[in-house]
């Protein structure tokens, strides 16, 4: 394919009507814009007509490498998806990025400034700061390395009775009252990880040494401080990081071990096992919120009505513009993910849903993603829509809570008392999420800032004493290789490293815009809304305050909230034993 660039008035290219047209472009089909935008000259007042042109560009490319992932991760086995998708991630996207940072310091040069890029440049800066050409063909290395990650994974099956299934198809089993069913199904999809270890850890030794190198090209001593100013953590640092570690390990490691002991008792088990972790310790059933697609869908639709009526209208553009990729099958990709189309304004919804309620925790979750996209899109350059990732999670972490109240019908999937079991297993999820996020984070800052986090032992050695230290409760005895395993899967360490601690920021914020809906839901919905629209335009601070929450790293604050979601678990734990709660339903 060729595309060219002519020019247009100015010298600024004349753009593609749409992504079709990048769909199977190369490099030299996609340089000839960039260039003639760094080339075009720009007479004063000319600048946000350069800059329109920019961002349509980028939108326009974007958009395609989107549908090139999307396209790729619905279908790993697809090997022309695969090298079209390899094509963006290898050829393409590292040398846009060489060509961004020159396009950001010709903008710096003309010293260009208006209020609603004021952070859009400070990340121009920043990149222009770290940008080495050196690193360009590493990064398109670690790309290949990362769809290897993924194509591994992705591929993962095991046979249950007589059937094969993807890891993710054993979730319902792992929910089951026969605890050898679950013991089964949980050392099937560990040994699963376990079996490939091998060939996972040669992916990661290959993917550190190359992060390392970018570190030390760009004037870092390593890659944890590279990662902090290529992510724009321009409002907090390392240690701060290190005190939310030492806080959850105070505050929350022992609320969460409270639980543990509860689930123990209730399910009348000596010690509590890894697949003692997902049964629903108060009920003989699972919840079973849907057995298809459309049934899956239509409470989604009146549960995000019932929370906002926008909201509602925004999930139901998604259905019908069939932006959403939702149940599990042979060959797709494992995880979840929330995908912008910047070009048409529109996000991508894709999961891997089995008929369990982590389906529907993990819809609702994607889709304030979804919102948040919806949301800033009003803005006019790409970079003032999107954020950072401690914005965009407090966005689909507060909904998941904001819809949690919803759940029953008419508007959601379960009876009162299913509800109640699904608002518990929730919060109770959010107690095990936190210690398992400074866990990954740790195990992060351990890998890139020890000395030895190229040694593969080592890191297995130093994931179970970092994990012990936060997750005490649990028996794993004899089950080193799987617990090493929990590493293996978890996909943010290979392809996005240091993308973690943001979760756990996030639903400290979450928690506070749900604690805030429970004396006022219209109010904090009002609020959550508001700073969704802010996009990219101001500082994470900034956006967290527009919301009513600010950021959380010590233990006193986060007592208080987790103490929140504790006594809301007993209060419901009550309700449901006495017969309370349906009373109040009738």
């Amino acid at each position: 394919m060729t595309t060219g660039a002519t020019r247009a008035h100015g010298g600024l290219p004349a753009l593609p009507d749409s992504p079709d047209a990048f769909i199977d472009a190369t490099w030299d089909d996609i340089a000839p814009y960039y260039d003639a935008l760094a080339a075009a000259e720009i007479a004063p007042g000319q600048e946000r007509e350069w800059l329109a042109t920019w961002s349509r560009l980028d939108a326009l490319l974007g958009e395609a490498g989107s549908l090139a992932m999307i396209a790729y991760t619905a279908n790993t086995a697809d090997e022309k998806a695969e090298a079209a998708h390899l094509r963006f991630a290898m050829e393409i996207y590292p040398r846009v990025d060489e060509l961004q940072v020159r396009l950001a310091r010709r903008l710096l040069a003309m010293g260009y400034s208006e209020q609603a890029l004021e952070t859009t440049l400070k990340k121009f800066r920043t990149d222009a700061e770290i940008f080495r050409e050196e690193n360009v063909p590493r990064f398109a290395k670690l790309e290949e390395l990362e769809a290897g990650y993924d194509k591994v994974v992705g591929g993962l099956s095991v046979e249950w009775e007589g059937e094969r299934k993807t890891i993710p198809q054993l979730q319902p089993y792992m929910q089951s009252r026969d605890r050898a069913e679950r013991e089964r199904a949980f050392l099937l999809g560990a040994r699963a990880y376990a079996a490939k270890r091998d060939e996972l850890q040669d992916i990661f030794d290959k993917s550190y040494v190359l992060r390392q190198e970018v570190a030390r090209a760009a004037g870092f001593p390593d890659y944890m401080r590279y990662a902090f100013a290529a992510k724009y953590r321009f409002d907090y640092t390392p240690d701060d990081c290190l005190r939310f570690h030492e806080a959850v390990e105070q505050a929350i490691v022992p609320i969460a071990a409270r639980q543990h002991e509860y689930r123990r008792r209730r399910l009348g088990v000596e010690t509590l096992r890894p697949w003692d972790l997902a049964v629903n310790p108060d009920t003989d059933r699972r919840l079973e919120p849907f057995k298809d697609v459309s049934g899956f869908l239509a409470p989604a639709e009146r549960i995000f009505t019932r929370v906002d009526a926008e909201l509602g209208d925004n999930f139901r553009t998604l259905e019908a513009e069939r932006l959403l990729d939702l149940e599990s099958r042979a060959g797709k990709a494992p995880g979840g993910y929330c995908t912008t189309l910047h070009w048409r304004g529109r996000p991508f919804i894709y999961m891997n849903a089995v008929g369990v309620h982590d389906d529907v925790s993990t819809l609702v979750h994607e889709s304030g993603h979804a919102f948040h996209a919806f949301a800033a899109h009003k803005h006019p350059f790409v970079w003032q829509r999107g954020s950072g990732h401690e914005a965009a999670e407090l966005a689909s972490m507060s909904m998941e809570l904001l819809a949690g109240r919803y759940l029953a019908r008419p508007e959601g999937y379960y009876s009162i008392a299913e509800a109640a079991h699904a608002q518990i297993e929730h919060l109770e999820d959010v107690l095990y999420a936190l210690p398992h996020i400074a866990c990954v984070d740790a195990f992060q800052h351990w890998i890139y800032t020890s000395g030895e986090g190229g040694d593969r032992d080592a890191r297995d050695a130093a994931w179970l004493a970092i994990r012990q230290r936060f997750e005490p409760s649990v028996d794993w005895s004899g089950l080193e290789t799987e617990r090493v395993a929990r590493w293996l899967r978890q996909s943010h360490i290979f392809t996005s490293p240091f993308y973690y601690i943001e979760y756990g920021i996030a639903q400290l914020g979450a928690l506070q815009v749900w604690r805030d809906s429970l004396r006022d839901h219209g109010a904090a919905v009002q609020r959550y809304k508001r700073a969704l629209a802010l996009g990219g335009t101001v500082s994470l601070p900034e956006m967290y305050h527009t919301a009513g929450v600010k950021l959380v790293f010590d233990a006193p604050t986060m007592r208080e909230l987790v103490e929140l979601v504790e006594s809301r678990i007993t209060e419901l734990r009550r309700m449901l034993a006495t017969g309370e709660l349906e009373a109040v339903h009738a």
